[in-house]
């Protein structure tokens, strides 16, 4: 991960999601537009230490998991995304829609598109506006 050697992240823990398996409606050609589609999606959250700290040991102090976990199963159920740019770039708005995380990297993939590649994915890495 080039990006934990910028300078600017230095101070930050990177709170992380992984291969979140979610069935998805997407892709721009008719047949995928009529079955849903096993989507993995990763998020790494960067966040200051002094905003991702708890002296009592309560989540209520720090970005709990279930945030990103939760927004992006909303995100997801009950529409349709033509594109995975179109879906990572809401995922990247959720993240950074708290203003304690400083940058966000995110991908998205399909596994089951094609016979002869592992997967066919998208990644981004954004900055809060600002940083």
């Amino acid at each position: 991960m080039s990006e934990l050697l910028d300078p600017r992240l230095a101070d930050c823990r990177r709170i992380f999601l992984e291969d979140f398996s979610l069935e998805v409606s997407i892709g721009f050609h008719d047949f995928e537009k009529t079955a849903h589609q096993r989507i993995l999606v990763s998020v790494s959250l960067f966040v200051p230490k002094t905003a991702s700290h708890s002296s009592r040991d309560d989540v209520a102090d720090v970005i709990d998991y279930d945030f990103i976990r939760q927004g992006i199963h909303a995100l997801t159920h009950g529409r349709h995304f033509n594109l995975q740019e179109t879906l990572i770039d809401e995922i990247v708005s959720l993240c950074l829609s708290r203003p304690e995380i400083r940058a966000v990297r995110a991908m998205t993939q399909k596994p089951d598109v094609y016979p002869d590649c592992r997967t066919v994915g998208v990644e981004v890495f954004a900055w809060q506006a600002g940083r």
